[in-house]
């Protein structure tokens, strides 16, 4: 590239506000050079600084007994007993995933995976929460094939089972999909890694793939609103290399082994800069750089490039000096490269030298701590009323019908076909099978649960309870197999924060996410902000996305053998756990049956949710439970179409009870309720009886279909065919 005049224009173009950049001027006393403006257009950037969602961020609950690092780490971390951890996190990658989606997907399992190994742990399963346009918008297909080619392309490749996630689709999301992807690891508790780098003059070191100028300004791409030119910034998506990750995974745990590795971080967003930066700033103390030493494969890069590109498969360590060489000859090993690339100084600064210059010499704690930190504006957001419950059009057995075949509830089968969920051999329950995927921790009789879960049509009526909604749903999918839950990570999808109706909705889902997080003892360990999620169409006018607070939960189990899935059983009593309303305001009834996108959200009880929960989840770990679901979206009915479909197995259930009306009672999506199949029915209702919680009997398990008196009946094989129609349909496979 061509050396570009620094001053107010440039600042604009990369990112920056005049009042930023006239700070930065303030911080230097001087014009910056071109790599110093990149630097802080990055380490600035919403995506990097979290600058406008930071001063809420800080309200969420963050520590419990077991949590051993919370958020400000690569990964939250979690105690599991027996002197091993948990460490997971979850992550974005949208906007790149909407222009090259492929590379957009498997870029983003490439960095959250990074993100894990770095602290010490070996990676153990991936899952992801995924969010399409409708599904007649003329993109929805290539970004749902690229995407998920993407994301099996790399896990796949890389030896790491994809056990779960999520997919919506709605119309707010044509321009603009979300790909949020999560990793969890396993480690010794007291071989965590930590980013902090110490010990002045110790060695700098780059290991892993050359840097090339792919993904550079892929940080204040992220940061911006798409618009009709955004497929120009397809230089600004990485490339990904899942066998190199592999061999870097290798590498990295096989250093980790040994007293050589002071502080390490993944060159994720912002490549090298944030990668040096967060490493010198949070260690206190100063880093000198020298990108002659930097491996490229490309010829010619400039200083600018390498400090901004966000090539993959790389990382930045601080190594004890006397352990360098033997590092050295483990990378060698695996065929990666490595090399000393600068040095800690106690200067406090970033100094950054290109062939015999001094391309930039900032101070660390300015650019670190005198980030912007915005309080924008919020306006009231009103919140609809409750719906007064609607006719019913089409009678119980075409809603369900309908329901089943819709693309929110429909079979995920084409997805996950394309993903190994059983590589490393310790999958215990594969998609479909639980509400949570499953996974034992080997050597051990333990198991990890493991979910994602959202309805963003709750947040966009109710942002506080979308939030809240989220984490109780998590809670309950982990719960639902008997695990008990430990902790959350979060991915807050919103539009742009300087509007003050989605800076509303983001302020309230935070506040929903805590509320619940705090009531069902449920930390949030770790997470993301991607903000800017809309598309400025050829009239100027910006559509943001519905908001998505994604929320990932872990959950364990003492005995993996304990757990239980959600197939039904050959017999049994079905009982119902929790009041039943027949809420249906934003229902997926009332979006694929009436056409409707109305009312508020089914309410969120706190109180409600840890009643029935824990003790749910007692008697599954008695032994009383032969399969367990949550109800959520498409309420009761769907939820026992899919028991039914998981085995095979039939069951007769009881009509509504009276008084309600029979669309609301089978489909509205009340929260805090779980179906039960057990063969003590009598001591599980007087046992509820005895902790206060609601029970009611549905029917019985058995037979070959899905029975309702004399009105509906239906055999697996028809559900079936009805709920795997859509993706083959959308995707042309039929």
């Amino acid at each position: 590239m061509t050396t570009a005049a620094v001053d107010i224009d440039l600042a604009r173009s990369f990112g920056l506000k005049d009042d930023e950049y006239e700070k930065v001027l303030s911080i230097m006393g001087r014009t910056p050079s071109l790599t110093e403006l990149g630097i802080f257009s990055v380490m600035w950037s919403e995506h990097c600084s979290y600058k406008s969602s930071r001063l809420h961020l800080k309200t969420l609950p963050t520590k419990a007994p077991w949590v051993i690092h919370g958020p400000g780490e690569n990964a939250g971390v979690v105690d599991i007993g027996e002197g091993l951890a948990a460490v997971f996190k979850m992550e974005s990658h949208n906007h790149p995933s909407f222009i090259e989606p492929y590379q957009g997907a498997a870029t983003g399992v490439g960095g959250i995976l990074r993100d894990v190994f770095t602290m010490g742990a070996r990676p153990i399963a991936n899952l992801n929460a995924l969010r399409f346009g409708a599904p007649d918008n003329a993109d929805t297909k290539r970004v749902v094939d690229g995407v998920v080619r993407g994301i099996g392309g790399y896990g796949n490749c890389v030896g790491v089972p994809t056990v779960g996630g999520e997919v919506n689709f709605h119309r707010s999301y044509n321009g603009n999909p979300l790909v949020n992807a999560m990793t969890v690891g396993l480690a010794q508790q007291d071989r965590i890694f930590l980013s902090a780098a110490a010990g002045v003059g110790n060695p700098v070191v780059y290991v892993g793939s050359k840097t090339g100028r792919d993904g550079i300004h892929g940080a204040t791409m992220s940061s911006a609103e798409f618009d009709a030119e955004s497929s120009s910034k397809r230089p600004t998506v990485q490339v990904g290399d899942p066998f190199t990750e592999k061999l870097l995974i290798e590498a990295c745990l096989e250093l980790m082994a040994t007293d050589a590795v002071v502080a390490i971080q993944d060159m994720g967003a912002a490549g090298l800069t944030s990668s040096a930066v967060e490493m010198a700033s949070k260690g206190g103390i100063g880093i000198d750089l020298e990108l002659d030493h930097v491996p490229q494969r490309e010829a010619n890069m400039q200083a600018y490039e390498m400090m901004l590109s966000e090539s993959q498969e790389r990382m930045l360590m601080v190594l004890r000096p006397d352990r360098t060489e033997a590092a050295r000859k483990i990378f060698e090993k695996w065929e990666l490269d490595f090399a000393i690339v600068g040095h800690l100084t106690d200067s406090g600064r970033i100094t950054v030298r290109h062939k015999g210059q001094v391309e930039a010499d900032i101070p660390l704690g300015p650019l670190a701590d005198e980030a912007p930190i915005y309080d924008r504006p919020t306006e009231p957001y009103d919140v609809p009323a409750p719906l007064t419950t609607p006719a019913d059009p089409v009678g119980i057995e075409g809603a369900l019908r309908t329901l089943l075949a819709s693309s929110d509830i429909a079979s995920r089968a084409w997805i996950w076909n394309q993903y190994d969920s059983t590589v490393g051999g310790q999958t215990v329950q594969r998609p479909g099978g639980a509400d949570s995927a499953i996974v034992r921790v080997e050597g051990t009789k333990r198991g990890l649960a493991m979910t994602t879960d959202c309805t963003p049509r709750y947040g966009q009526a109710d942002p506080y309870v979308g939030g809240a909604q989220a984490v109780a749903e998590v809670w309950r999918n982990l719960t639902a197999t008997g695990a008990k839950p430990l902790a959350m990570t979060d991915n807050l999808n919103f539009g742009s924060p300087e509007n003050p109706r989605i800076m509303a909705q983001f302020v309230q889902a935070v506040k929903g996410i805590g509320d619940a997080g705090r009531a069902l003892d449920f930390p949030v360990v770790s997470g993301n902000v991607s903000l800017y999620n809309e598309t400025r169409g050829e009239d100027g006018q910006a559509t943001a996305i519905q908001p998505a607070p994604v929320i990932g939960g872990v959950g364990v189990f003492e005995d993996v053998a304990q757990s239980i899935g959600l197939a039904m059983p050959e017999e049994g009593e079905l009982l119902l756990v929790g009041e039943t309303r027949g809420e249906l305001g934003q229902s997926l009834w009332l979006r694929e049956v009436c056409g409707r996108e109305e009312g508020a959200p089914p309410r969120v009880d706190f109180a409600e949710e840890r009643r029935n929960g824990d003790f749910v989840r007692g008697q599954i770990q008695q032994g009383a439970v032969d399969a367990c679901h949550d109800l959520a979206d498409g309420g009761l009915l769907v939820a026992l179409a899919e028991m039914v479909m998981a085995s095979g197995n039939g069951c007769k259930l009881q009509t509504a009870p009276h008084g309600m009306a029979e669309h609301a009672y089978w489909f509205g999506e009340d929260q805090a309720r779980y179906v039960v199949v057990t063969r003590q029915a009598d001591a599980f209702m007087a046992q509820a009886d005895a902790a206060g919680v609601p029970v009611r009997r549905l029917g019985h398990a058995g037979g070959e279909t899905l029975q309702l008196a004399d009105d509906i009946s239906l055999t697996a094989q028809q559900l079936r065919d009805l709920h795997e129609s859509f993706f083959p349909h959308l995707m042309g496979a039929e």
